[in-house]
């Protein structure tokens, strides 16, 4: 993008972060409890907390990466579309209504409902931490490089300039409103979201005469692959490996979704189950309208802008929509998806971040350190202080590790949480044979697994794009271990439970053929 096109993005973006701070001010909790800090006193109604799960999980991915990665790649890829819009069809059947449960702000309280308390409290505050922290130095790497580029300047200082603003910014909505304040960011972002990327589908048809196929037409036309482009094959080619990645990327994203922390956060922000199930309808109904709007969006930049153009100036294609903006409505235009595009990042940090500190106070030191007796105005100290921890550590990260691939942090999030999390959560709520050995087995394992075979994997070695050039060690031939560790998180959440079935924490042991209480009890 030229410099004609940045200038007038830092004053909508100064003008925006001062609109936000604003709302964020006017939804500091006024009462102060734990509950109210943490899920806004499960008061939401079902299309307001729809409409902010739908900004909580839409990331900067879904505006400019799906785009993008259809510009370039055609067919193969509206594939990326698919998994996020299933996910919510397995969140919905699986987890929405179970999951809700008044006085429950982590995954380690749904635990707790029936298992040792300060045993899945650990090992759940742990997946949430390692989870949430992968997110947020993804979000912050790849926000940083997208604002640099938006503002037309360059250089590591700039970059790390950019991480330290936004990592300011998401401490601060936090410490300042927690769930409120959350909430306020996520519902500007959606309606900005929704509502930006469905005009600019629509006036990406008006140029074709609302004519889907004359678009497609112009998009396999400028896209130096003619027909092939509407065809697959171009992105994983006809190789088994490649075949065999995508499928493990698409699992990561559908059962991923089901062990998100700040997904399933907002889920206890309305007051009763059913509720809980219609604001998962809300969003998924949003979602799948939003992408719609972004495969719009993406063969509209490879007919108007061309994909020669794209890649020229971002390889990746993530400057996709930056393009066609451009194209469309020269700087003003630019500037208002920039605009989109900074408070999709912003939304999305604060959640995450809300999620990790929770975890931090709420489990690891409430539940386990103090062993449950702290007072609510102590652990709200607690979580403020972790949200300044966490959200330092992942902005610190963001800075000094920039050259981080975004995709491998993010899909070793998405892995992480569906193989560690997803497991012990779903098994939890739909196996009464599940005890405490077994959840611990499945989210240590889970994340052992996850995280071994991605640094055995060409993203950390054995390729000029991995984050070790110089080293081989790469004996895993997937980028993304979901197809693997997910099964074996499930494996070992089964093997923890089934040969001591019997000593589940539900209550004391009867004999079956003495019909009455063992007078010796296993501890799962």
């Amino acid at each position: 993008m030229t410099s004609d096109h940045v200038t007038a993005d830092l004053p909508v973006f100064a003008v925006f972060l001062v609109c936000t701070l604003f709302l964020v001010v006017w939804a500091v909790p006024r009462r102060g409890t734990v509950a109210e800090f943490y899920v806004s006193d499960g008061r939401l109604t079902p299309g307001h907390n729809g409409l902010a799960l739908f900004g909580d999980v839409m990331s900067a991915a879904a505006l400019l990466g799906s785009p993008g990665l259809i510009a370039l790649t055609g067919f193969d890829g509206t594939l990326t579309v698919l998994g996020p819009a299933v996910s919510w069809v397995v969140v919905l059947l699986l987890v929405a209504e179970p999951y809700h449960g008044k006085g429950q702000f982590t995954i380690g309280d749904r635990l707790a409902r029936r298992l040792h308390s300060r045993a899945v409290h650990l090992s759940a505050g742990v997946a949430t931490l390692l989870v949430c922290l992968m997110y947020l130095v993804a979000q912050l790497v790849g926000a940083s490089a997208l604002t640099v580029g938006i503002l037309g300047t360059s250089g590591r200082g700039m970059e790390q300039g950019v991480a330290a603003v936004l990592g300011t910014l998401m401490i601060l909505y936090i410490v300042l409103g927690g769930m409120g304040a959350a909430t306020v960011v996520q519902t500007l972002k959606a309606v900005l979201l929704l509502g930006g990327g469905i005009a600019l589908a629509l006036v990406v048809l008006a140029r074709f005469d609302w004519n889907p196929g004359a678009l497609l037409s112009a998009a396999a036309g400028h896209s130096g692959h003619g027909e092939a482009f509407l065809q697959p094959g171009l992105r994983f080619g006809d190789g088994g490996t490649t075949r065999l990645d995508s499928v493990s990327e698409q699992l990561a994203l559908l059962i991923g979704a089901v062990g998100l922390p700040h997904l399933l956060m907002r889920i206890n922000a309305v007051p009763s189950r059913r509720d809980a199930r219609r604001s998962v309808q809300y969003a998924a109904l949003l979602t799948c309208a939003f992408y719609v709007a972004a495969g719009v969006l993406g063969f509209g930049a490879a007919a108007l802008v061309g994909t020669d153009a794209i890649v020229a100036d971002n390889p990746s294609g993530n400057t996709a929509v930056f393009l066609l903006a451009a194209e469309l409505g020269g700087s003003l235009l630019l500037s208002l998806v920039a605009c989109v595009a900074f408070a999709t990042v912003l939304a999305v940090v604060a959640g995450v971040t809300l999620s990790a500190a929770t975890s931090l106070a709420h489990d690891i030191y409430g539940a386990v350190i103090t062993r449950g007796t702290v007072s609510g105005r102590r652990e709200l100290f607690v979580t403020r202080v972790a949200a300044v921890v966490v959200g330092t550590t992942a902005t610190v990260l963001a800075m000094y590790v920039r050259s981080l691939n975004v995709s491998f942090l993010i899909g070793l999030a998405f892995a992480m949480a569906a193989s560690a999390i997803a497991p012990a959560l779903l098994y939890s709520m739909f196996w009464r044979g599940f005890t405490t050995r077994g959840a611990m087995w499945s989210m240590y394992g889970g994340l052992v697994t996850s995280v071994s075979l991605v640094c055995l994997s060409p993203e950390v070695s054995g390729s000029p794009t991995a984050l070790l050039p110089g080293l081989d060690f790469a004996v895993f031939p997937l980028h993304n271990p979901a197809i693997v560790s997910v099964p074996v998180g499930f494996l070992l959440g089964w093997l923890g439970s089934a040969p001591f079935r019997a000593v589940d924490r539900g209550g004391p042991l009867r004999g079956p053929r003495h019909g009455g209480r063992f007078t010796a009890r296993l501890t799962p």
